[in-house]
């Protein structure tokens, strides 16, 4: 059976409709609102084959047929038309970097509450981490003569802390001539960028102090090059609640659940690639997601994927509109990290 172009219409209707209503439609109602040229027998002979092909499905014997995740999953793929971004929205991103500009946590919780305005749906941020963000400054406070605290802030005012515990006592004049030392090293500098021969010559000239040097910089490359998953921004999840898919309280019960756990965001938004990725319904690996669709995409730092933005709405989401709010986002928030880490 071949999906020709009067099937590919029909179904095209179908989601629309349904994109809209939330309500099951009908042949009769295609007929007429939609102007195919063709009667509802017509109609409803078309349907029962989008039907038997996977495409839609009927929820109850005496409803209309609604869309299945094969039916969006093609609608995405191949027929969806891409949506331009309106001036209106174009400002208020442009507004929001320029803003927020060298404020990351804000920014990111600003990211989150502004793609859920504009979409009505659900958020989910994660703050960017890599080794290609730049070291603007390091602080090494002793707690006591066995321990240090380490603080880096990079170069987007991201700050990373850890403790660190010394094998000897050591004197807190000599903690600050380290730290002198590293912030020399280290600034304006990525992990990445590391001078290996220059660090190890330093290190030789600190004598004694050596080990107690290395050992520190040990700290500083796996606390730079770390992520942490506590920086998670949600936003709009209450939105949810509109949506009569989600009126069944254990539905949207779970899903408040899923959002409160960040280790389960973490692997919702993890993705491989720079393209927008789509997971609708059944495609979701979490089953307290199977009713739900994520559009989701990485923001950059020179190429390098640094943190990840996803959408959270019903199967029937305008994937349209999400996908242009998304691309918009990731383009100035890309942009802005690259400005701030080169400034």
């Amino acid at each position: 059976m071949s999906l020709n172009e009067r099937k590919i219409r029909i179904l095209e209707a179908i989601i629309n409709d349904y994109i809209q209503t939330a309500e099951p439609i009908g042949s009769r109602t295609i007929a007429k609102r939609y102007g195919l040229g063709i009667s509802s027998a017509t109609i409803r002979n078309e349907m029962s084959d989008l039907e038997e092909m996977g495409f839609i499905i009927q929820p109850h014997a005496s409803a209309g047929r609604v869309p299945s995740d094969k039916g969006y999953r093609l609608y995405v793929d191949k027929l969806m038309k891409q949506k331009e971004f309106t001036e209106d929205e174009v400002d208020i991103l442009k507004q929001h970097v320029i803003k927020n500009m060298g404020h990351i946590d804000y920014l990111m919780q600003e990211t989150a509450r502004i793609i859920a305005t504009l979409t009505n749906y659900t958020t989910v941020v994660t703050a960017p981490v890599s080794n290609e963000m730049q070291i603007k400054q390091i602080q090494l406070i002793p707690v006591d003569d066995r321990s240090v605290a380490l603080v880096i802030i990079d170069s987007v005012n991201e700050i990373k802390n850890s403790m660190i515990k010394l094998e000897k006592p050591v004197q807190i004049e000599t903690i600050g001539e380290i730290s002198v030392v590293l912030n020399n090293i280290f600034k304006d500098i990525t992990v990445n960028d590391l001078d290996i021969n220059k660090l190890n010559s330093v290190a030789d000239r600190l004598g004694d102090e050596k080990e107690l040097f290395l050992s520190i910089v040990k700290s500083i490359i796996e606390k730079a090059g770390s992520g942490n998953s506590s920086h998670i921004y949600t936003s709009g999840a209450k939105n949810i609640l509109a949506f009569p898919e989600f009126s069944n309280l254990d539905k949207a019960r779970a899903i408040f659940q899923t959002l409160e756990e960040k280790d389960e965001l973490v692997a919702l938004l993890r993705q491989t690639g720079g393209d927008i990725q789509i997971l609708i319904g059944s495609e979701n690996d979490m089953d307290q997601m199977k009713d739900c669709s994520i559009v989701k995409a990485n923001y950059f730092l020179k190429n390098s994927a640094v943190g990840s933005i996803g959408i959270i709405g019903p199967t029937r989401m305008d994937y349209r509109q999400s996908i242009s709010v998304l691309k918009g986002m990731v383009r100035s928030i890309s942009d802005m990290i690259d400005y701030i880490n080169n400034t």
